[in-house]
């Protein structure tokens, strides 16, 4: 007992410092729980730990990963999904498994271990890509909300492999196989069947009286107890523990105490995964890296370009930009945790043996790594990708000689983005220039027809013609371009109107002499927004707060400038 305590603590400690250390660096701590389960396995120098214990409570990681993922994934979810999600996330790992398997078997591996390859490696890594794009600000883009639903899709996809791998390595015959997996298939549905009963007719008047307990104590033991024994059915029909839990997820998440449970369910979630991922951390053998060398760097590079690839040809046959679609293929070109599990699944069963699991392994996380850069800088290299008519510098627009709305936004930095995405949620066609090529990347990897060019350049405006539009749009933060794209538009397009940004009041002042309509001081307004907002809190009727507020801006905002010199003489002394 007490050589199990001192091997308990040392496995505590070095985790701590190690996932520590990459949440420093802001690297994955999956990445770090692998690098402890490097450290103190039995095929590196120094401490061994091996308590049979928490090897077999690390097995409900999956487990309650799994029930997690049910929980976001209620079947009113999959049906909201079943069009564009749906499709492209199942598309990828179907079309994935099949290439990456077929070259497998070309390879001289047996079928059964070339599936459990193209599996592994069609699952994507949900942790590394949100965690760098919002790192660096794309979690909210159009590339970014596609490859993070997809990934997270393919976690669900991944359910059918949990039952299908462990029927790999019982079966001989392709006759016996196909009847296996036939019957495997058959206790899945009886189990998703017992499993949406009992969660239809069972779970949300359970769970409704244990919240009037009032107890959180109690409801994370029944939330243990549904999971748990959702698994313990599954387990006893000869399937696996973890899709057992995902069927509970998915009927729980159905019902008003999702956010409780999930949160309720995470801490475990959270240290049995991490156990999970040391346990296959172990597992990796760096001294057989030489003989496979070879063969993990060809799998590696088989994950990063064969997920790229099929992903980016899906979402450009669905109508998506060039750019977008290069640019969600290398997000989703990742290794996954997801496929380390699957790995780890096979290997358990017999389905491959050790030096084909090192393969795997090892191909996986060499994916994970490069993925990693390549996500980093996955605008540079689409840009790279895609034809440069299509990219960063796309023919100049000309507005449509018609009668329907068109809106020009010169600037697209934070102001114009907000009004494009107004503009958009309301079907107004617009279209916006600015002369920062990162900002037009960004803007056309959004989906948004945004051109390189500048706003007060005459010529540009001719080319466009601006005439022909209903409405500009100035959020352009340099009032001298500002003032020049006015002076443009009055002499040559005075019937055209103008909005424009000011940061200032004295700025408002010159733009609104140049001939805008609306040139509002942000400052000003901010301040008025937030006493409008206070006032509201305070029950001040709406009407009386829109009259006052409208009567400060027609006064020239002079009411509440006038108290700023009493403000600072008052600073003074």
């Amino acid at each position: 007992m007490m050589e199990h305590l001192t091997q308990i603590l040392l496995l505590l400690s070095i985790a701590i410092a190690v996932v520590v250390t990459f949440q420093r660096l802001h690297v994955p701590t999956s990445l770090g729980y692998l690098l402890v389960g490097v450290i103190l396995g039995p095929h590196t120098l120094g401490p061994t730990v091996s308590v049979p214990e928490l090897e077999k409570l690390a097995e409900f990681g999956v487990v309650f990963l799994l029930f997690t993922i049910g929980l976001n994934f209620s079947l009113p979810q999959l049906q909201a999904l079943r069009h564009q999600i749906f499709g492209l996330g199942t598309g990828q790992v179907v079309f994935t498994t099949l290439l990456v398997g077929i070259v497998a078997w070309l390879a001289g591996f047996p079928v059964a271990v070339a599936f459990v390859f193209g599996a592994a490696f069609a699952q994507s890594s949900t942790t590394i890509i949100a965690s760098i794009l919002k790192e660096r600000g794309e979690d909210n883009t159009q590339h970014g909300r596609l490859g993070i639903a997809m990934s997270v899709f393919q976690d669900v996809t991944a359910v059918p492999f949990i039952v299908i791998i462990p029927v790999l390595g019982t079966s001989v015959s392709a006759g016996v196989l196909a009847g296996s997996l036939g019957w495997a298939l058959a206790k899945a549905m009886l189990a998703f069947a017992l499993v949406f009963i009992a969660g239809r007719w069972l779970l949300r008047p359970l769970f409704h009286i244990i919240s009037e307990q009032r107890s959180l104590e109690i409801f994370t033991l029944a939330v243990l107890l549904i999971a748990l024994l959702a698994a313990w059915t599954t387990n006893n029909l000869g399937l696996s523990l973890a899709f057992g839990a995902f069927l509970a997820g998915m009927m729980l998440g159905e019902t008003e105490f999702r956010h409780q449970v999930e949160s309720s369910i995470r801490p475990f979630r959270d240290v049995l995964l991490g156990l999970f991922f040391i346990g296959i951390g172990m597992r990796f053998d760096p001294t057989a890296i030489p003989p496979i060398w070879h063969w993990a760097l060809v799998g590696a590079l088989l994950i990063l370009a064969s997920k790229t690839l099929i992903v980016a040809a899906m979402l450009c046959r669905t109508g998506v930009d060039n750019q977008v679609a290069w640019r969600t293929g290398l997000l989703l070109s990742v290794g996954g945790e997801f496929g380390l599990a699957l790995i780890a699944i096979a290997l358990d069963s017999n389905v491959i043996e050790g030096q084909q699991a090192q393969i795997a392994i090892t191909s996986v996380l060499l994916s994970m790594i490069a993925g990693a850069v390549l996500i980093r800088f996955n605008g540079v290299i689409a840009s790279r990708l895609v034809s440069t008519s299509h990219a960063e510098t796309p023919s100049i627009p000309e507005l449509p000689e018609t009668s329907e709305q068109q809106v020009v936004i010169g600037g697209y930095g934070r102001v114009g983005h907000t009004i494009a995405v107004l503009l958009h949620s309301f079907g107004i066609p617009f279209v916006a220039f600015d002369i920062d090529p990162k900002r037009v990347a960004q803007g056309r990897a959004d989906g948004f027809p945004v051109y390189y060019g500048d706003i007060s350049d005459p010529e540009l405006l001719a080319a466009i013609h601006v005439e022909r539009a209903s409405l500009i749009v100035l959020t352009t933060d340099d009032p001298t371009k500002a003032l020049h794209a006015l002076a443009y538009l009055r002499r040559n397009c005075p019937q055209v109107p103008v909005v424009a940004r000011a940061r200032d009041l004295e700025t408002s002042a010159k733009l609104l002499q140049a001939g805008a309509v609306y040139a509002y001081p942000e400052a000003i307004e901010a301040s008025l927004r937030l006493g409008a907002a206070a006032l509201q809190i305070l029950r001040v009727p709406s009407d009386v707060i829109d009259q006052e507020i409208q009567g400060i801006r027609d006064l020239g905002y002079k009411p509440v400038l006038e108290d700023e010199p009493d403000k600072q003489e008052k600073a003074a002394h």
